[in-house]
């Protein structure tokens, strides 16, 4: 009952921002959409960070430790490369754009079909990608209280995105820069109140913790030798480096953020901050993970196999105090509903701009935005029923399948000056994660050769070769 206290008094806490932050201002879908293109970018810069996170990074990334040490910052530093890309090459791009859409780009180089295809494969991504993230906190919850209570998993599921729906059916991206802002604090601060229960448990001095953290076996910061491993430093660099892009820079949900803000110089600015939050970021929840396994090893507790479940097998079997325990399911109620509010918002934005054409329209927006939260409910059913041992890896892999076809797109757009068949977009955008799919499998059986994230670039670089084969020179 006391979990289940604080999640209603931490929705009646967003509930009230969002009720302040749209308080005398007329409904518009410019407001839904966009938040009147009058936000401060250090309020969207920190929200941005938690809308990022998402409840599977307190999960998945303390449980990476065990398995790959802190080799995840390899991929954290690519991502600092491709902030700066983003920065430089495609906000200058988005903000010549009037419509909400980023996809609209897709229409002015190509054409129509180009334009959908884009749209489409986004809300594919994106619905896949914030269902994941959404199966977390309501694993978790529905384990740690609903479940006691005898509510079924779906009921569960329908009354957390009920909750969302609630706080951003009216406001959208002008209640969401706030609710974010706020959740992203709730998030860092749960984060360090746990990895200090766990210091102070340990025991442990600042000399000691350091020590702990250059000298254990599971501190294995960076892999160079190790050509044909998935973890090593090029590969995890680069593909670091081409998910921020594809993540962020062609993602409607965060572009559509930066694009809230007043000015491009101001929208690079925050893409530059925010951007280099993730290495300290990621390095804390690493470092929880190496505090987990010495407090289990110390303490001869033995850790479920599946590493997304250690945090809540240490909450559930009364290794956390009250307080603990708390901060824990405050920080991973914040890091979901700040990554799924804005990505429903997003949702609604692309179908009523891209697919259907009604930008104006808000009886039309808000059934598309009622009927997303339908649709996630049910893909988060579906993700219950195929589980995965790592939530962080199923994510990365579906923006390998999904999110390849955009970044073709984009860069045969940005770096050719050459037309290609429009017709043929959606065909190519389609063959390309298939053919990915059996590189994938051959190269494994014939060589040994296991894709990782690079998967992506390979993706990517699929789309454009088939651009580039159905393409001519333009016209002079």
């Amino acid at each position: 009952m006391l979990l289940i206290a604080a999640l209603l008094a931490y929705f009646a806490i967003l509930f009230g921002i969002s009720h302040f932050a749209s308080r005398g201002k007329r409904e518009s879908n410019d407001s839904f959409f966009m938040a009147g293109r009058n936000a401060s970018w250090w309020v969207v810069s920190i929200g941005m960070i938690g809308a990022s996170v998402s409840g599977v990074s307190f999960l998945s990334v303390p449980g990476m430790t065990g398995r790959i040490g802190f080799l995840y910052l390899q991929t954290a530093l690519g991502f600092i490369l491709g902030y700066i890309l983003i920065a430089q090459v495609l906000l200058p791009v988005y903000y010549r754009l009037k419509s909400p859409s980023i996809y609209e780009y897709l229409n002015e180089r190509f054409g129509h079909n180009a334009y959908w295809t884009g749209a489409l494969f986004f809300l594919i991504a994106k619905l896949a990608g914030t269902a994941a993230k959404v199966y977390v906190i309501v694993l978790v919850l529905h384990s740690l209280a609903f479940a006691g209570m005898g509510v079924p998993f779906a009921l569960s599921v329908t009354i957390i995105v009920a909750m969302i729906w609630l706080y951003t059916r009216k406001g959208g991206m002008n209640t969401i820069v706030w609710t974010d802002m706020a959740q992203t604090i709730l998030i860092v601060l749960a984060l360090v109140l746990i990895i200090a229960f766990f210091v102070q448990e340990l025991q442990l001095d600042f000399a000691e913790l350091t020590s702990l953290t250059l000298n254990s076996q599971w501190s294995t910061f960076f892999e160079f030798d190790d050509w044909k491993s998935t973890q090593h430093f090029a590969k995890q660099f680069f593909s670091g480096a081409f998910i921020a892009l594809v993540m962020t820079g062609l993602d409607q949900d965060m572009i559509q953020k930066n694009r809230a803000i007043r000015t491009l110089k101001q929208s690079q600015k925050n893409m530059y901050c925010y951007g280099s939050a993730f290495v300290p970021l990621n390095f804390l929840f690493l470092l929880l993970g190496l505090l987990i396994l010495q407090y289990a090893t110390v303490n001869g507790i033995a850790l479920p196999e599946q590493p997304d479940s250690y945090l809540p097998f240490l909450v559930s079997n009364g290794h956390f105090g009250t307080f603990t325990s708390a901060c824990f399911v405050v920080g991973i109620v914040a890091a979901t509903f700040s990554s799924a509010d804005s990505s429903l918002t997003s949702l609604t934005t692309s179908y009523c701009v891209d697919i259907a054409n009604r930008t104006n329209d808000i009886p039309f927006r808000k059934k598309v935005h009622a009927t997303f939260c339908l649709a996630l409910i049910a893909s988060v059913c579906v993700i219950h029923e195929i589980n995965s041992t790592s939530l962080i890896d199923l994510i990365y892999i579906m923006v390998s399948y999904t999110y390849g076809p955009l970044l073709g797109l984009f860069s045969f757009g940005l770096f050719t000056r050459r037309r290609t068949s429009d017709r043929a977009v959606p065909a190519i955008a389609i063959a390309s994660p298939l053919l990915c799919a059996i590189i994938d499998h051959t190269t494994k059986a014939a060589f040994g050769y296991t894709f990782g994230y690079e998967l992506l670039m390979l993706n990517g670089l699929i789309t454009f070769l088939g651009l580039l084969l159905f393409s001519r020179q333009p016209d002079k």
